[in-house]
């Protein structure tokens, strides 16, 4: 007879059967270990001010054992205090003063993620914390996506983070501690599907949001979700993903989150093709006509090396994807990166607009292609395309002459 196992017991043993051999990687999987694991770093800076301003009799400040015990004993105070978010302007800072950084990922991590939590280490330091959340957000999906396909390997995602994070000295990743939060969906809504929803604006109608109308909502729905949850001094996005980097920069300013959205730019294969957690869709000949993205991309800078304008660089990057056997072309666009506006005359983007400092768009006189003589740039060459099943995106950014 088969004992039942309740959804609590299977949560906990399936947290101990992935718990990560080193001291320094932390798995997490409710909002309350969550917080009482962010709480350690408060309990960090406490101990260390202690030290500082009563330790002259202790040496050092005491032993690693000591320090971590008055550590724990400082942080657990403020667990409770922050598991429902943001504790005020510069939280990040705020929580004691541990730098902290977050990349939110949606697991099946590539070399593409890690360059995220490389960029997110190298800037919180050695003393510092990376927090990297997996979670595959439903509310990004549309009814027949790849929701339930999406690849989930916790497991792998788990080890591959534990492996990059080497002491320091030893090619590693040298940063304090790493955080994994892999939440399940009843944690991060746990009253379903959210009552209040976010309007991610006008960018979000265009190029990927004319395809996936309700994909930008989910996305922010859930960036903002774990920003309060994980109190970063900085958040760190790929650049492959532009048109959500556009969103949650304007997100951050216009709803004054305090958190740094840093970019980081496109890891891609030996052959050019953009690292991707979609890829693992592909079969071998499709993996090959894949490639007509970066060929296309080579082109429109090719194109506007020779001095060609914004309508140019997207005829050159288009012809190459037209005559790509396997490939059916959703868009190739030129825009502004950060308004999203049409620079090539192609309808695809938003329509013209004066780009004000903030990044805003406000509505201005039809839109009129920039002069080929005239300098605009950097530009953004985005692209997307079916390959057999799978949809794929591709950009970069290129300056006109």
């Amino acid at each position: 007879m088969t004992t039942p196992v309740s959804p609590a017991a299977a949560s906990a043993s399936a947290s101990a059967a992935l718990a990560p051999r080193c001291d320094r990687v932390t798995l997490v999987r409710s909002r309350d270990e969550l917080a009482a694991a962010l709480a350690v770093d408060e309990g960090a800076d406490r101990a260390d001010r202690a030290d500082s301003v009563g330790g002259a009799d202790r040496v050092g400040g005491g032993d690693k054992t000591d320090r971590a015990d008055r550590a724990a004993k400082a942080g657990s105070a403020g667990a409770a205090r922050h598991a429902g978010g943001f504790a005020g302007a510069g939280a990040g800072a705020g929580a004691g003063g541990v730098p902290r950084a977050v990349v939110m990922t949606m697991g099946a991590l590539h070399q593409g993620h890690f360059d995220l939590v490389a960029e997110a280490a190298r800037r919180v330091g050695a003393d510092g914390t990376v927090v990297v959340t997996i979670f595959v957000n439903p509310l990004q999906f549309a009814a027949g996506e790849d929701l339930d396909a999406y690849p989930r390997t916790l497991e792998a995602d788990v080890e591959g983070l534990t492996a990059a994070l080497r002491a320091p000295g030893e090619d590693g990743l040298a940063v304090g501690r790493l955080i994994v939060f892999a939440p399940a969906p009843e944690v991060m809504y746990p009253n379903g599907e959210p009552s209040v929803r976010l309007d991610p604006g006008p960018i979000a109608t265009v190029l990927e949001g004319a395809t996936r109308p309700t994909h930008f909502a989910g996305v922010l729905q859930v960036v903002l979700t774990l920003m309060h949850l994980t109190r970063p001094h900085w958040a760190l996005f790929g650049r492959k993903d532009a048109q959500q980097l556009a969103l949650v920069r304007a997100m951050v300013r216009d709803l004054a989150v305090p958190v740094e959205i840093v970019p980081v730019d496109i890891r891609r294969e030996s052959d050019g093709l953009a690292m991707s957690s979609r890829n693992a869709y592909l079969n071998a000949r499709e993996r090959e006509q894949a490639l007509a993205l970066s060929r296309a991309l080579a082109a429109g800078r090719e194109a506007a090396r020779a001095g060609a304008d914004a309508a140019g660089v997207r005829t050159a990057a288009l012809e190459v994807l037209e005559k790509a056997p396997g490939v059916e072309v959703d868009y190739a666009a030129v825009v502004d990166p950060d308004s999203f506006v049409d620079l090539s005359g192609a309808g695809l983007g938003l329509p013209g607009g004066a780009v004000q400092s903030a990044g805003a768009v406000v509505p201005a006189e039809p839109f009129r292609p920039a002069e080929p003589s005239q300098p605009v740039g950097p530009v953004l060459l985005a692209l997307a395309a079916r390959v057999g099943t799978t949809r794929l995106i591709d950009n970069a950014l290129i300056d006109l002459r």
